[in-house]
């Protein structure tokens, strides 16, 4: 066995708690949360919680047949009691004989940067440093401390911000963390037992962890949770603890199955492109709501690697637009957009990028007859002597009537007060309206060539020709217009 899982002799002869350390023992083992061999990052704060799952962890080295390696950062936002925690942890590392990375990082600096509070702001830290250690050991799971008192007061936070049925889970024994480019596991082994559990732990084997004083502060939300809601809670029912986990219990089982039903349905309803997810606008128009908030969430969960500042109130407004008409879109936390299009949704942060059309520069004159190269374009013209038979699966071919048209003709974008009169209208109609009710999403509008004379607009290309240019039993010689994408 390896130097590193020996315990000290001043440990090893300290009983195990059966009641803690087997209870313990038996969530690792029911939730498969470790596997002989693997390397675990401890993160361990110097905590009766942290002290306590590294004590145990310890312990069962050898039978589970683990490597640990303990991981322990100073946040240097308590000054003094910050340092005194560090050489805490690295004692308690020499005293167990296991290796341990204690470094520092400026969170406030962090804050300031990033604009976050600081607790957002410590987590991210705290998870990105995890995250290199576990990199720089070799280990691809990270095993924190959380406990079932976390879980009420997470499940609290996540009602409060109406986080819906996933908030309402809590949080996930075995969780995947994304650190750039590299994908870790976060276990929570203590995820059943309670804080008291691990404090009376730590007592009974004489750790003596370490105390922050900054818990007692009411300024964090969890904190005011822990310290005023749950005690005034508990005067309602002084089992709110165990109604919450029972309801997190459910709740989890009702989204392993909503899961389930979403990965079957995905295949043909959702695909990706170009980092944008696109649904099938007539199928999951058709599915339950319950569904299409699942498939929303998991569609944001998937583009932003978290669901952190996405609310109930962010999906609900998507499925209010779902039968609005083309070109209404929704902003979501993350720099994310919901567009609706005529056939089809967009969720992505750029839905632009997924026009057909290419960015168009202001005008550029065609040369009548041959070939002119705009970005992302060859248009080509030439002329047939007797009016073209349509194919109405050429969207990007155009047939026009030369000798009304002419031989001067302009490619552009669109311009403020642009009218154009829709082949078979009698009258003109502002451009605008007419790419609304063509359905063309408002993102694409200034990319949509427009090929026209010095008087008018003749073809919007890609949707239809004007009436008045139009090929005639009357027409001499039609001018053939064909964009082809480079």
């Amino acid at each position: 066995m390896s130097a590193r899982c020996i315990i000290s002799g001043i440990m090893a002869k300290k009983r195990i708690d059966l009641t803690t350390g087997q209870r313990v023992l038996n969530f690792i083992r029911e939730k498969r949360l470790i596997y002989p061999g693997q390397k675990l990052v401890v993160a361990v704060s110097g905590g009766p919680d942290s002290v306590c799952m590294l004590d145990i962890l310890a312990r069962l080295c050898g039978e589970l047949g683990i490597e640990l390696h303990i991981a322990h950062l100073n946040h240097q936002l308590r000054d003094a009691e910050s340092d005194a925690d560090a050489r805490y942890v690295t004692e308690l590392a020499k005293r167990l004989d296991i290796p341990a990375t204690v470094e520092s990082r400026d969170v406030n600096a962090y804050r300031k940067e990033h604009r976050l509070s600081p607790e957002e702001a410590a987590r991210e830290v705290r998870y990105a440093f995890l995250a290199y250690v576990a990199g720089n050991v070799g280990a691809d799971v990270i095993a924190v401390g959380h406990t079932a008192d976390d879980q009420v007061e997470t499940i609290l936070m996540h009602l409060i911000r109406g986080s819906g049925t996933r908030g309402l889970r809590g949080l996930l024994p075995e969780a995947r963390l994304q650190s750039g480019k590299e994908s870790f596991i976060v276990i929570r082994p203590l995820l059943e037992i309670s804080r008291a559990d691990t404090v009376n732990y730590c007592t009974d084997n004489k750790l003596n962890p370490r105390e922050d004083a900054s818990n007692a502060s009411l300024v964090p939300l969890r904190n005011r949770i822990r310290h005023e809601l749950l005690p005034l809670l508990k005067e309602y029912n002084p089992n709110i603890a165990e109604s919450l986990l029972r309801n997190a219990r459910i709740a989890g089982d009702d989204l392993a199955y909503l899961d389930a039903e979403a990965a079957r349905l995905r295949k043909n309803i959702i695909k990706n492109q170009r980092d944008t997810i696109i649904f099938d606008r007539q199928p999951f128009s058709a599915l339950t709501a319950s569904m299409q908030r699942h498939l929303l969430r998991t569609a944001v969960e998937s583009l932003l690697g978290n669901l952190k500042d996405v609310e109930a109130a962010h999906i609900e407004e998507i499925i209010n637009v779902l039968d609005k008409s083309a070109g209404k879109k929704t902003i979501l936390p993350g720099g994310l957009t919901f567009v609706i299009e005529r056939d089809r949704y967009l969720l992505g942060a750029n839905p632009a990028a997924l026009s057909p059309y290419p960015f168009l520069p202001d005008e550029t004159r065609l040369k009548i007859p041959g070939k002119t190269a705009i970005p992302g374009w060859d248009i080509i013209t030439d002329f047939t002597t007797a009016p073209a038979t349509f194919d109405e699966n050429d969207e990007f071919s155009a047939y026009i009537d030369s000798g009304i048209v002419g031989d001067e003709l302009t490619v552009r974008r669109r311009r403020p007060g642009d009218r154009f009169q829709p082949l078979g209208m009698a009258q003109p109609k502002k451009l605008n309206v007419f790419m609304i009710d063509a359905g063309i999403p408002r993102a694409w509008r200034t990319r949509v060539p427009l090929v026209c004379t010095k008087e008018h607009i003749i073809w919007v290309v890609g949707q239809r020709i004007d009436e008045r240019a139009r090929v005639t039993a009357n027409t001499r010689r039609v001018l053939r217009l064909s964009f082809v994408r480079r």
